[in-house]
């Protein structure tokens, strides 16, 4: 499913839609009227200027990619230099080295953090927080469910906002991750910051 922007010369965010909460960053786009593409085969890449890897299940996800083929061109896209922002999950798939990871979860390795699964605690754990980032004005009120903690992070990714002295914001490169959903809140600021990197 493609979603295009009214403008014609802007550009289409990929969203990786192989499992996960695709649809609500999808949604997202379309309130900044920014054009997406739903991400499920090799094919899909071809009409897209950077890419979402939303939050879902890690390990399942990594299956996923390499069952539908698209971890190796994604993998290529991401080391050219393509955009990408992963949430949760996302940001677990975009890791250098994954704690507790299964032996045979793969990772695009494309920032230089250690990520643990599900850190916070299981389903029922999950909480709200209010960021403080200091780009933006005001607090970001964060979702976090089943989240990722980044336990080290290479003095060359850039940490954006932390949480108890944890990294849960932090870009690096053309690679931006977030241990929480910002997908799931009503303020599409960090959506934003993405889109002015593409």
């Amino acid at each position: 499913m493609v979603r295009v922007s009214q403008s014609k010369s802007a550009k289409v965010v990929g969203v990786l839609a192989l499992q996960g909460a695709y649809q609500s960053h999808a949604k997202v786009l379309d309130t900044l009227d920014v054009g997406s593409q739903e991400v499920r085969t090799p094919q899909d890449l071809a009409s897209i200027d950077a890419l979402v890897m939303p939050g879902g299940e890690s390990t399942t996800m990594s299956q996923l990619l390499e069952s539908s083929e698209l971890f190796e061109p994604i993998n290529k896209l991401i080391h050219e230099g393509m955009p990408v922002f992963g949430t949760c999950a996302g940001m677990i798939l975009l890791a250098k080295k994954i704690i507790d990871g299964r032996a045979d979860q793969v990772s695009f390795a494309a920032i230089d953090i250690e990520v643990q699964r599900n850190a916070y605690g299981r389903q029922v754990d999950s909480f709200e927080a209010d960021l403080e980032i200091e780009i933006f004005d005001d607090s970001f009120h964060a979702l976090f469910i089943r989240a990722p903690r980044i336990v080290k992070a290479d003095q060359t990714v850039e940490t954006l906002a932390e949480l108890n002295g944890d990294i849960v914001l932090a870009k690096q490169k053309n690679v931006l991750v977030a241990s929480f959903h910002p997908e799931l809140s009503p303020d599409s600021r960090i959506h934003e910051l993405f889109i002015k990197e593409i």
